[in-house]
């Protein structure tokens, strides 16, 4: 005699184990296809996949059979839908042969009451990059919301993310700590346009690729800010742009047109300056107009040097940094209230879902 069981699994890939803009190569162009590719695996009924910035994570529902069978035992049955898992990713992504090489140690998978814990960390906003965020559960949401419209989802993904995005509500909301969030680029955004005014006639340049780099992008996207991304490797700002928004410009061809340019957000991590005066005073010296320069870096990667010249004007990370560290250290002393909410959670969530 045998039973039918329905495991749950979440195989994810995200910013804290790859660099934000090697993500761009795990992404899926269309996400509802995907989903469908996902459950053509035997076995797979459901498939939820979230897809922002900063992750991309499948969920999925798969059954195996316990009982007579020795070749049906559910670790070899969950093992052989985690490799259809792995090769259906790679058939639908821009991965290369490097990346299917170390998969294995990019990616984590989590099963069961793991994936329900998982998964209630990041809608309450602890797994977030920025604590607390509001983005990241309006993205559940509507992951939810188009899972459901196109049938990729069924009765176990839809009430496993339908009762983790009410608890999460109610955590956000008793321990407030979605409230005042400001990220590192919410704040240094909201100096630029103290300082120099910022619009959509704005031409805005980003250079680093980085995760801090990421937040600025993300709230020039959300102010609708047309910007252009630079690094050392064009590979890299062409990566970052394909999931952050943004126009990849090569490194070299920047500082040639360095004088088109009204605001410079620079955020890297390089050990020397990028920026100097002689490298920028052929082409600065004749503009007309201001330039405004903020260099969010640790270590420092602009000479102030460079305001010798007219019309430059340069920031430095002490003024934002100041502002985002007190909003960071207030969301942190909450966490521990959120952990404790979802301890005493997560079983009624896993009897829940067992009755399911």
């Amino acid at each position: 005699m045998s039973n039918t069981n329905f495991d749950v699994m979440n195989a994810r890939v995200t910013f804290k184990n790859i660099p934000v803009h090697t993500l761009s190569k795990f992404t899926f162009k269309d996400v509802t296809t995907a989903c469908q590719e996902f459950k053509k695996i035997p076995g797979v009924d459901e498939c939820i996949i979230i897809q922002t910035a900063s992750r991309v994570e499948i969920f999925t529902v798969s059954n195996s059979e316990t009982g007579d069978s020795p070749d049906a035992r559910r670790n070899e049955a969950s093992g052989l839908v985690l490799n259809k898992i792995k090769e259906t990713w790679v058939s639908l992504s821009s991965l290369e042969q490097i990346d299917i090489d170390h998969f294995d140690q990019t990616l984590e998978v989590y099963k069961g009451d793991d994936v329900y814990h998982r998964l209630l960390r990041l809608a309450s906003g602890l797994d977030s990059v920025v604590v607390g965020k509001q983005e990241i559960f309006d993205e559940i949401v509507q992951t939810l919301d188009n899972a459901k419209s196109s049938g990729v989802s069924g009765k176990i993904l839809n009430t496993l993310f339908e009762n983790v995005i009410r608890l999460a509500t109610r955590m956000r909301d008793t321990t407030g700590i979605a409230k005042d969030v400001m990220s590192l680029g919410d704040v240094a955004i909201k100096l630029v346009d103290e300082k120099a005014g910022l619009d959509s006639k704005k031409k805005v340049l980003l250079i680093g690729t980085g995760e801090s780099a990421a937040m600025v992008a993300k709230t020039l996207n959300k102010r609708e800010i047309s910007f252009d991304v630079t690094s050392r490797s064009l590979e890299r700002a062409t990566g970052f742009t394909t999931v952050l928004g943004g126009t990849p410009v090569d490194f070299n061809d920047v500082f040639a047109g360095f004088d088109k340019y009204d605001i410079v957000l620079v955020v890297t991590t390089s050990d020397y300056f990028l920026i100097t005066y002689e490298r920028i005073r052929l082409v600065m010296e004749e503009k007309k107009k201001g330039t405004l320069i903020l260099d969010l870096s640790e270590p420092r990667t602009v000479d102030e040097g460079i305001t010798a010249l007219p019309g430059i004007k340069l920031l430095f990370r002490d003024q934002v940094y100041e502002i985002f560290e007190e909003s960071e250290k207030a969301r942190t002393g909450i966490v521990p209230a959120v952990e404790k909410i979802i301890e005493k959670e997560l079983p009624v969530l896993s009897i829940r879902m067992n009755r399911v």
